[in-house]
């Protein structure tokens, strides 16, 4: 007597299993990625946009009349924000405030204390590599607000 092996089928129960493992994988890592992004979101940018709004196109006019160019580098332990002019001249302003961090979360984020040295903005900064962000505002010498978000990356 030979025994005969009984063969394997796909039944129904094994398509189930299939598909309920492969959609609860995918509502799994949706999960996991709703609650990253809702744990790592800075908050609120303006308390009410609508009145924000209001102000918008004048804010942006004056804030273009300056010419302002700004650039953002990091080396050695320094982070220089380099505000230039339209004629490529260093610009010294009457105040600057910047918050220096990553864009993704607030957890590394600081406030650099910037010193103009006759030809930037520089301040100490220990950054690891990546992408990080320099949200700035200043106010010229003559009272007009600046504001902008400079992209620094860090080489690793």
């Amino acid at each position: 007597m030979t025994e005969q092996k009984k063969e394997r089928q796909f039944t129904g129960k094994h398509a189930l299993m299939v598909f309920v493992g492969a959609f609860g994988i995918i509502i799994s890592v949706n999960i996991a990625l709703a609650v990253s992004a809702v744990k790592t979101f800075p908050g609120l940018e303006v308390k009410n946009s609508y009145v924000a709004s209001q102000q918008f196109d004048e804010r942006r006019d004056a804030q273009e009349a300056l010419g302002w160019s700004v650039y953002a580098s990091a080396k050695g332990g320094l982070v220089v924000l380099e505000i230039s002019d339209e004629n490529g001249n260093p610009v010294q302003v009457d105040a600057l405030d910047a918050v220096l961090g990553r864009a993704t979360h607030v957890k590394d984020d600081m406030r650099p204390e910037f010193r103009f040295d006759g030809s930037a903005y520089v301040a100490q900064a220990e950054l690891a590599p990546g992408n990080w962000n320099i949200r700035m505002t200043a106010k010229s010498k003559d009272g007009t607000a600046f504001s902008q978000r400079v992209i620094l990356h860090v080489k690793g």
